[in-house]
């Protein structure tokens, strides 16, 4: 399963953070346990050390039998959490997502062109994906042509700072393929690109004149729509913004293509 790793580790920085905190809050509540009585419609609190039958809380220290009720249910998460933390780790340790194409790619060429592999490796995925026709849009006459490192036309320095950087990574990426959006229309992402962390489409927007107010706006109306079609940012939309006074760095590319591509 694509991402399934990925996913593995957030859980366990997740269990891990919420075992710190609860172990800090042990570390604060009173020895012994709670013991609750139900005497008709009287509740009667007892505060238990060494399994005795306890000793009677009166109603007046609402405190204490909020803190023993507490370190009871501390302790069960605690216990809880240190199976599930054992049994994350053990798959980690032992799981790749890859690793049923690894069987096939581990193998000798001229033995692999005898077997017809379960799923196509990321290779012929990635392959079959690119081999994919698609009509972008046109170029207006006597715009500047601007050449991306791959040979491609872009419409600006910015996408092809993209481009560039995409294709030295070697993402798979096509440039302003069509999507439709319902309630808007035809857009054309700057970039469409092939996830490997989760063998999706991801749509990559550059918005690189977010000074210009009628630009602006055409651009949050653009964006909404994304997300009225559920695309959302952060999942499988990318963006990325730019202004006269602020312009784009590679650095600022560098964060969203290791967390989702």
């Amino acid at each position: 399963m694509h991402g399934l790793r990925n996913m593995l580790l957030k859980e366990q920085n997740r269990l891990e953070e919420i075992l710190r905190k609860v172990n800090e809050e042990l570390a604060t509540l009173p020895d012994g346990k709670l013991r609750i009585s139900n005497d008709n419609t009287r509740c009667r609190y007892y505060h238990c050390l060494n399994n005795e039958s306890g000793t009677y809380i009166p109603k007046s220290n609402t405190q204490l039998p909020r803190q023993l009720a507490q370190k009871t249910y501390d302790i069960s998460v605690v216990k809880k959490i240190e199976v599930r933390l054992r049994q994350i780790r053990k798959l980690i340790k032992d799981y790749s997502d890859n690793e049923i194409e690894e069987i096939y790619t581990s193998l000798n060429e001229k033995r692999q062109t005898l077997i017809t592999p379960v799923e196509p490796t990321w290779n012929q995925f990635a392959a079959r994906w690119y081999e994919e026709e698609y009509q972008t849009k046109e170029f207006q006459e006597g715009t500047p042509v601007i050449l991306t490192e791959n040979g491609e036309r872009v419409r600006s320095k910015s996408e092809k700072i993209l481009a560039d950087y995409f294709y030295r990574r070697k993402i798979p990426y096509k440039y302003e393929k069509p999507l439709f959006l319902s309630g808007y229309g035809m857009v054309y992402p700057d970039f469409t690109i092939l996830s490997r962390k989760t063998g999706q489409e991801i749509f990559w927007e550059h918005e690189g004149m977010m000074d210009k107010q009628e630009y602006a706006r055409s651009a949050v109306r653009k964006l909404e729509s994304y997300q009225k079609n559920g695309i959302f940012p952060g999942e499988q939309l990318i963006l990325t913004f730019e202004t006269e006074l602020n312009v784009l760095n590679t650095t600022v590319v560098e964060v969203p293509v290791d967390r989702y591509l």
